[in-house]
Order: C-alpha cells, then sequence, then structure tokens
C-alpha cells in the first residue's frame, strides 16, 4: 500500500491504512470532547522509517472509554481488552483494506493490521524500593515527562484545533536525527525511579543501532545495583529482545561496561579476559562469544539458537587449566556447559522445556562436527553425531559454522573445507540410515516382556548396547538383527526368554 504523509502539516510518512485508522480514533475522541494524542514509539518509527504494526493513544480523561468507543466505529468491532486497575485498554484492528467486512474469515483475523492501547495521560512518583509508581490523572506534559527516553516522548495531536501538530518539548526528533539515547528528565532519577529502564535504553541502542549519551550511560553504571528490584521476567523480556536484535553484540557490550551484566548474568561475565603463561594465551572468550552471536543472528531470527550461540562456551572460565608445554586447555567444558544450561534458564526464568533441551543439546554436541574434520570420518562417527543431534543437527551446523572465528584465514579456510566434507558424508549416512528420527527397532517394553523383567538396569544395559552395535555398524538397522543380538546380550547377562 502506497504511503503517504500521516497528517498534511507532517513529512512522516503513514500508510493509507494507518491513516483510516486513526482517524476513526481521532474522531471517536472528538465525539466523547476529550483531546487525544498519538505518542511514543509510533511517532518515532515513522521518524526514523521503521516498520510498525502498533500505537499508542494517550487522552486527558477515561482511556478505557475512548477504546470502546473507537472500537464502535469498526465492523466487525475488535474486543476491547482493558486493565481496570492500570487505566489502559487495547484494541486489535483486523481490517486490512481499509474499508468494513461483514463476515471476517479465519485468515482474516490472524493477520491484524494494528494494534492501538490506550491510556489516560497520567504523572507518576516512584518509592525507592519499588519500581511500581504512584499514578495520579495528569496532563500531556506531565504524560510526557515521565516518558522514559527523548525519542519516545514525542507526540502528534489528534484534535480538531492543531491536528497533526507535533508536540516535542525535550527534542526528540533531534536527538533521532543524531541517532543518540537521552532521558527527558534527569538521568539519575529516570534509572532510580524505575531501573528497567537501563535495560530499555540498552535494548533501544541496540535495535536502533543508536549511541547512548556519555551523562545517560553514566548514570546507568551509578544506578546498576538498583536493577536488582525488577522481576526476573521483566529483565529476561529486555534481555531477549537483545538476543534477538540485528546485532546483539552491541547490548552485550553495553550490559558488560554499564556493571548490569555482573549482575544479570555473572557466568557471562566470567568469560572476560585473555591469559597468556609462557608465552602461550587463549582468546578472550566473551568476545569470542559475541562474534559466534552475531555469526548466528545473521542466519538466523531463532532465539534459542541465539542463546546456544551465548551459551556453547560458558563453562570455559570453570574448566580453563594450563598445561606445560602445551597451553590452556578447556578440557570437558562442554559437558559442564550443557549441564549448567537448566540453572541458567531457570535463574533467568527462561522455558524449562523442548527450547531449553535443545540448547542444552546443541552446547553439548559444539564440538562434535569440528572434532571429527580431524580424524579419519568413519560411519560410525557420523551415525552417532545423527543420532544425537536428531532434528536439530541443521542447527548445530550452523552453531559449529559460527563457532570458526579465527583471524588466520589459513585455519578458517582449512576448517569450513573439512566442515564441508563432513556435511557431504551426514549426507550419504542419512540418505542410506535416516537416523534423524530413528529410534531402535526394539524397545524397552519388547525387552521386558521377552524376559520377564520390571524396568530395571539390565533393560537399559540391552537397549543402550542394541542401539551402540546398530550405530557402530555391528548389526544392521532391522528388527531380526536387533533381537538376535538381543536375546545374544541378555544371555551375557544370565538372561533367558520366557516360554
Amino acid at each position: 500500500m502506497l504511503a503517504a504523509p500521516i497528517f498534511a502539516r507532517m513529512d512522516i510518512q503513514c500508510t493509507e491504512k494507518e491513516l483510516f485508522i486513526l482517524k476513526k480514533v481521532a474522531n471517536a475522541a472528538a465525539e466523547l470532547n476529550v483531546p487525544c494524542w498519538l505518542i511514543g514509539g509510533f511517532v518515532r518509527d515513522k521518524i526514523i522509517g521503521r516498520q510498525t504494526k502498533d500505537a499508542d493513544i494517550v487522552c486527558i480523561g477515561d482511556g478505557i472509554a475512548l477504546a470502546n468507543r473507537v472500537a464502535e466505529r469498526f465492523n466487525p468491532k475488535p474486543a476491547v481488552a482493558f486493565f481496570k486497575t492500570f487505566g489502559t485498554a487495547q484494541i486489535k484492528i483486523y481490517d486490512k483494506s481499509g474499508t468494513d467486512i461483514e463476515s471476517p474469515s479465519p485468515e482474516y483475523l490472524s493477520s491484524y493490521a494494528f494494534e492501538i492501547e490506550f491510556v489516560g495521560a497520567r504523572k507518576e512518583s516512584y518509592h525507592r524500593d519499588s519500581r511500581k509508581p504512584d499514578v495520579a490523572p495528569g496532563t500531556l506534559e506531565d504524560d510526557q515527562n515521565r516518558r522514559d527516553f527523548t525519542i519516545n516522548a514525542l507526540a502528534i495531536s489528534l484534535n480538531d484545533h492543531n491536528y497533526g501538530k507535533l508536540i516535542d518539548p525535550f527534542n526528540g526528533q533531534e536527538d533521532i536525527e543524531k541517532r543518540i539515547i537521552k532521558t527527558p528528565l534527569s538521568p539519575a532519577e529516570t534509572f532510580s525511579d524505575d531501573p528497567l529502564r537501563m535495560m530499555r535504553a540498552i535494548r533501544f541502542a541496540t535495535q536502533l543501532h543508536f549511541s547512548i549519551a556519555e551523562e545517560t550511560f553514566h548514570a546507568i553504571k551509578e544506578n546498576a545495583g538498583r536493577i536488582k528490584i525488577v522481576s526476573q521476567e521483566r529483565i529476561s523480556d529486555e534481555l531477549n529482545k537483545i538476543v534477538l536484535s540485528p546485532k546483539p553484540s552491541i547490548g552485550f557490550e553495553l550490559l558488560s561496561k554499564s556493571g548490569l551484566l555482573q549482575i544479570i548474568f555473572p557466568e557471562m561475565m566470567l568469560l572476560h579476559g585473555a591469559e597468556n603463561v609462557d608465552g602461550k594465551g587463549h582468546k578472550d572468550n566473551f568476545y569470542h562469544t559475541l562474534q559466534v552471536l552475531d555469526n548466528v543472528s545473521a542466519k538466523t531470527n531463532d532465539l534459542w539458537l541465539r542463546w546456544s550461540a551465548i551459551l556453547h562456551d560458558i563453562a570455559k572460565p570453570i574448566t580453563k587449566r594450563f598445561e606445560e608445554g602445551h597451553g590452556f586447555t578447556f578440557h570437558g567444558h562442554e559437558v559442564v556447559g550443557a549441564k549448567m544450561v537448566p540453572k541458567i534458564f531457570a535463574r533467568l526464568k527462561l522455558p524449562l522445556n523442548d527450547k531449553m533441551r535443545m540448547v542444552q543439546k546443541l552446547v553439548a554436541l559444539h564440538l562434535r562436527p569440528i572434532s571429527l574434520t580431524k580424524e579419519n570420518i568413519t560411519d560410525s562417527a557420523i551415525r552417532r553425531l545423527l543420532f544425537e543431534a536428531g532434528d536439530d543437527i541443521d542447527s548445530l551446523m550452523l552453531l559449529c559454522n559460527a563457532d570458526i572465528t579465527s583471524k588466520n584465514r589459513q585455519k578458517v579456510k582449512r576448517y569450513l573445507e573439512n566442515f564441508q566434507l563432513v556435511r557431504q558424508r551426514m549426507k550419504e549416512v542419512e540418505e542410506k540410515d535416516h537416523l534423524r528420527s530413528w529410534q531402535p527397532p526394539i524397545t524397552g517394553e519388547l525387552i521386558m516382556q521377552t524376559f520377564g523383567l520390571q524396568p530395571s538396569k539390565p533393560v537399559g544395559l540391552i537397549k543402550d548396547a542394541i542401539r551402540d552395535a546398530i550405530l557402530d555398524g555391528i548389526i544392521s538397522n532391522d528388527y531380526e538383527s536387533a533381537y538376535r543380538f538381543m536375546i545374544d546380550k541378555a544371555a551375557s547377562l544370565n538372561l533367558h526368554a520366557i516360554e
């Protein structure tokens, strides 16, 4: 759809669809005699030229009532989600064409065009031990004063007498042009009142590739300890937005320099630093991790694959040793790191489900494909890798490829050539053995039934022996071969099939 000036008086580009919706908001506000403004992120992103799917409306009066009146202007009428305690309401507009639709299809409802949040203008005051403010009705000026950053305090009038006028009391438009993050009021007061704003400053700087003003960043460092009063869920939500940014290393470096990372993710801070003993050193694993994260991020938006990049070397500080004549080693860091994943996810309030298990698996296996390039690649080794990685093999290979960060071009060239050889062998073995979703043809239930056993150690021993025999190529991957092997293995344990 063609872009058009958001209002006749401003050179901010907006789609015809967005203009259509905003006009309905303006008309509904006029009916209620409620002054209102478009404010915050929508205005910022339109000035930047960044795509956005949501808008915030602030009004002098009842935001919930305004939301209901706006909803009535659409057919079909969107549901109004409201939060009486906070005086906010939200509607999702599903009209994709700019015309009213009588009978929306499921496909139509699954792809809404716009999300609008309504709130009454307010002023806030904070207590030292909480980021939850005392709230009172206020003016537009009060509402802009409480905004986190100048670039988010911009407002555009939706009122008849000055429709389209930009209200920019803190020179936010200039800060957008300078690509800088600043607070409207004193940064020390801003971050002390609501410490989550420190995370948001770094998140916006990362997402928008802006810099943080010197005074503002100094206030973050001075108030970093205040982040402890913020719930872990809110911290992790901002952290995940940083992880999902185009170049997340920007955010993690700012988190590190600000002192926030030491508080919210100390394990990652331990990766910092390179050491040199007797002329033998190791790379700085913090900056190596950031490079791997950026490499992965250039290839995928998968949050959990990005987290696997963050955590792939997380156990190196714990496993670091210096061996005379050899140098620094990190033996077993992949095993120790995999054990750390559930604890880190639990503390960060990240999901302890299949997403966590995928990250744990990739951390555990991230050295395997590279280690295969250093030896004669057997079908058995490839089978085991395919079996253990399962459906995550492509993600594992992407992570391993991203892990090649050496500045030695010849070394990188050799790694990539060997890596390609591993990929080719994987393709050949996969086509032959179909191991990604493979399960051994003999189940634990069949073993128990055959030998009259209850769940016990011998059942696991027999099952594992059958699996290993197939993966090592000792027996064929078929029921008859596996059954005969089961009988022989059971006999070595003094177990015999019941009649």
